[in-house]
């Protein structure tokens, strides 16, 4: 007897682009009730996007991290940060009145050797204005690069030190003691060594990858030498062309891919309170066009 395979169709979803390439609001999509196709073609989409957001969702801190878990494997709240509380140890909660923000370009976690694949971000609470955040895309940024500067950045490392933000809460909130990130408890922050131009693990494509936030600097090169060529590429890579901007509502929800992207929080409210929960997943080791 013959067994008949059923072949599923790709589940389309209904994207607004944002731009030709980068980013799109997901329209007609519950999160809570997504079915595993819908997941599956979320994630491609996110792959392909880069950044994806969705309005009129009614996600709590558990099906947040359902949500999570149903995209890839979660980590912890962050290396250093404990979680929101003790059933939500991977939740991260940026509040702006613990000095939650998030106002310098960067991409997430960068200061490890195994940073996030992507990141899951909802708003808990928001000001009555301001509060926006910046993505930029850093593989359209690579790619209008002139040929020699690609050239030259595909040859580079940089250091990436989370020691000024996070050294100071490592050893004095948590007593020197972190959270356990890619299978170690984190007691300090040695600085680490990725390329300066990223190869995707899925798509081939190169971006760049380096931030403000956490590039310290760029290895074996003149620190005047390392400041121009960060100072070259930050420029470029938050040029207005390479840009998405969202104003937060409640009920959003923002997924991106933390290998190709950076972002930025305004940080434009003054005195008034925002509260953003995001979580994080399992990255893999970033490789450069030279392995």
């Amino acid at each position: 007897m013959t067994t008949a395979l059923v072949r599923l169709d790709p589940v389309h979803l209904d994207l607004e682009p944002l731009g030709p390439h980068f980013g799109a609001v997901v329209h007609g999509l519950d999160l809570t009730t997504a079915t595993d196709e819908q997941i599956v073609a979320l994630r491609a989409a996110l792959v392909e996007r880069k950044v994806l957001f969705l309005r009129d969702q009614t996600l709590t801190e558990t099906s947040q991290v359902e949500l999570g878990r149903r995209i890839g494997e979660l980590t912890t709240s962050h290396p250093v940060v404990g979680g929101l509380d003790e059933a939500h140890p991977e939740v991260y909660a940026l509040d702006s009145a613990d000095n939650g923000f998030a106002d310098v370009w960067h991409t997430d976690v960068t200061f490890m050797k195994r940073p996030p694949l992507g990141s899951i971000l909802r708003p808990v609470v928001l000001p009555p204005s301001g509060g926006d955040t910046n993505w930029a895309d850093a593989q359209l940024a690579y790619d209008s690069l002139a040929t020699p500067v690609q050239q030259l950045a595909d040859q580079l490392t940089a250091v990436h030190d989370g020691t000024r933000e996070f050294g100071y809460y490592l050893a004095q909130r948590r007593g020197g003691k972190g959270n356990v990130w890619d299978g170690e408890t984190v007691t300090r922050l040695d600085p680490v060594e990725h390329p300066v131009v990223r190869v995707h693990p899925e798509t081939g494509r190169k971006g760049i990858f380096v931030n403000p936030g956490f590039t310290s600097h760029i290895a074996g090169v003149s620190e005047h030498e390392s400041r121009a060529i960060l100072d070259l590429l930050y420029a470029h890579l938050t040029k207005p062309e390479h840009v998405v901007r969202h104003r937060w509502r409640l009920g959003d929800v923002a997924l991106w891919d933390n290998r190709s992207t950076a972002h930025y929080a305004n940080r434009d409210y003054g005195t008034q309170r925002r509260v953003m929960h995001r979580i994080t997943l399992r990255g893999d080791i970033p490789r450069g066009p030279q392995g």
